[in-house]
């Protein structure tokens, strides 16, 4: 198999699938054992088997039943032979909701690296997408 954009832009796809299945290790199972993971709240992981352990516990209580919506991969390059980044951008639904509000949508940055004839993912940050409105609101709060 030869490395390509479609391929490397599959996998925010295989993410979501696993994570509405409440499959944490087929979430996980594009990562690198040493691949970093910086998440939204400024946590950053350090390996796959580290990111596993946390998010087990997360969907086995505030996330349990949750599921990613609407995700799209906005754009994917090969940067670089053997190199390629990835940025998507999902929802997260909770239960009994029938559709996140806005507040509640996230964009991903993968950094992946073409090894053993599939793209891994080395890097991830998670983001939240919020509006300069909500940031300025957040921020009066936060202040206020």
């Amino acid at each position: 198999m030869e490395p390509s954009v479609e391929a490397m832009s599959a996998i925010p796809g295989r993410m979501y699938e696993a994570w509405n299945r409440g499959d944490v290790a087929g979430f996980f199972a594009d990562f690198a054992e040493d691949a970093l993971f910086a998440e939204l709240e400024g946590t950053i992981y350090r390996s796959r088997a580290e990111m596993i352990a946390a998010h087990e516990g997360l969907l086995g209580t505030v996330m349990k039943g949750s599921q990613l919506v609407r995700g799209e991969v906005a754009f994917a390059r090969i940067v670089s032979p053997g190199v390629g980044v990835v940025h998507s951008r999902v929802g997260i639904l909770m239960p009994g909701e029938e559709e996140p509000p806005p507040t509640r949508f996230s964009m991903q940055l993968f950094v992946t690296v073409w090894r053993n004839d599939r793209w891994a993912v080395v890097a991830l940050e998670n983001a939240r997408l919020l509006s300069l409105e909500t940031m300025a609101a957040l921020e009066s709060m936060a202040t206020g």
